[in-house]
């Protein structure tokens, strides 16, 4: 099998049920503006991946796992926080393309560190160094692959979705997630 086919296969199948699939439809719910959401997951993933291809092995000799297990707990919490801020859109108001691609990237670039994804990229950049382009294509499509429709069936059923509800269920997800976390 090439390095980019298990590489695109490594990160969409590690990606379903995934929090960044959840951030996706809690964004595309919330902006209603799935290109620059679309745009923001692809330029996110694909700096993210790069970086841990390049230096996941490298960071990974620095940090103990004991650092890395509450960083990874500290970030969820702050997810789980930042997804019950009400905001303008729902008080029936849309939000600029600019203000959803930044929000986007800076939102999914953080979902996405210490993620099982991240985690899998940076073995495979390990692994296959001499094809590291490969590795970095093909985890940045297979994260488009499992995300994108998530992004486009949120944005067709916003209107539909109580948007307080989502925010509270998201929280709870992600406050699990870090007590998931926390316990490993």
């Amino acid at each position: 099998m090439s390095v980019l086919v298990l590489s695109l296969t490594t990160v969409a199948i590690a990606e379903i049920g995934d929090k960044t699939q959840l951030l996706s439809l809690v964004l595309a719910s919330r902006y209603r503006k799935p290109i620059p959401i679309i745009l923001a997951i692809f330029f996110a993933t694909l700096v993210n991946h790069a970086l841990a291809a390049w230096l996941g092995v490298v960071i990974a000799d620095y940090l103990s796992a004991n650092i890395l297990k509450w960083l990874i707990t500290i970030s969820f919490l702050l997810m789980a926080g930042w997804v019950l801020i009400p905001d303008k859109l729902d008080e029936g108001e849309t939000y600029s393309g600019r203000s959803a691609f930044v929000t986007s990237f800076m939102a999914f670039f953080i979902a996405e560190i210490g993620d099982k994804t991240q985690i899998a990229t940076s073995i495979l950049g390990a692994q296959y160094a001499d094809e590291l382009w490969m590795v970095i294509v093909g985890t940045t499509l297979g994260m488009m692959i499992a995300n994108v429709p998530v992004v486009l069936m949120g944005k067709l059923s916003a209107d539909k979705l109580p948007l307080a509800l989502i925010r509270k269920i998201t929280s709870l997800l992600f406050v699990g997630l870090a007590l998931v976390a926390a316990l490993l």
